[in-house]
């Protein structure tokens, strides 16, 4: 049950209400942004809510158990602070999300209706709805280590030992055309293999997507020409002459832990597991020698 300050029952009680929504969003970078859908800007904790920023939200829904309550906001990118491009380069991703009830001729007479995260974020021309997940939904995420056949450390971390600073495993380069956002030729890596850099980790380092970090989905090499295939499209236009740094790819498999990176001793995977073709098995028949 929500706890209501005593001047907001009060006014509640009244019949007369002068009530809005706001929207708090924490991106993962530290960015904290304010939404309201009140026609003035109001201000509290530190945060300016940003007026007519083109929001609206479905009805909250409120289970029982663990079950993931969620809801759904929309509405247009007409923010200057909600830019199309950061939606696409994925900086709202599992943002904090804190929903008020707040009391616009005095904000401090307010309630906290929900806290969670954003999930999905789906975008058509000018619109968009994100899904806001409620805070359960953290408890339906794989926890611990996994008994598969792949590694589960992350190449670098503590469990894996690789040096990544190595120059045999990371290397700088600048882009020489984009054909699109994420889909650029490179100099700088002419020394490396095809596909040394598959799965691997880009970071920019100039430009407008300085500092966005994106998995490498593809790294060719052909007709003398060195490519670059990005998972994820970079923020903003990409421009030759645009650094980055690139860091060499790893299937978590033991041959490319043994072979790549030599570094076998410190696998994480369980290669000699059991697969279905053993559980599927079933004993030979022995010959009868009677």
């Amino acid at each position: 049950m929500k706890k209501l300050p005593d001047e907001l029952a009060a006014a509640l009680d009244s019949g007369i209400t002068t009530l809005c929504w706001c929207w708090r969003l924490r991106r993962r970078d530290g960015i904290v942004q304010g939404f309201t859908d009140h026609d003035r800007d109001i201000v509290f904790d530190g945060t300016t809510f940003e007026a007519a920023a083109g929001f609206a939200a479905s009805e909250m829904r409120d289970s029982v158990g663990l079950s993931v309550d969620n809801l759904e906001v929309t509405g247009a990118l007409t923010s200057e602070r909600l830019a199309e491009a950061d939606l696409a380069a994925g900086l709202y991703d599992d943002a904090r999300v804190e929903i008020f009830r707040v009391d616009w001729q005095a904000p401090q007479n307010r309630v906290l209706m929900r806290t969670g995260s954003l999930g999905e974020v789906r975008r058509a021309g000018n619109g968009f709805a994100a899904e806001v997940r409620g805070l359960a939904h953290y408890l339906q995420q794989p926890k611990g280590r996994v008994f598969q056949y792949t590694c589960d450390a992350d190449l670098g971390d503590r469990r894996c030992r690789v040096v990544t600073a190595d120059p045999a495993f990371t290397a700088t380069g600048a882009i020489a055309t984009a054909s699109s956002q994420r889909r650029f030729t490179v100099s700088g890596l002419d020394t490396f293999a095809d596909g040394w850099f598959a799965r691997g980790l880009l970071t920019f380092t100039s430009g407008a997507a300085d500092g966005q970090r994106i998995e490498v989905k593809a790294h060719t090499r052909s007709s003398g020409q060195v490519a670059i295939e990005l998972w994820e499209s970079a923020r903003g236009p990409l421009v030759p002459g645009q650094e980055f740094s690139v860091q060499a790819g790893c299937d978590k498999t033991l041959a490319t832990c043994r072979e790549k990176f030599s570094n076998s001793v410190n696998f994480r995977g369980f290669p000699q597991m059991p697969g279905n073709d053993f559980v599927t098995a079933f004993a030979p028949r022995r010959a009868n020698k009677g």
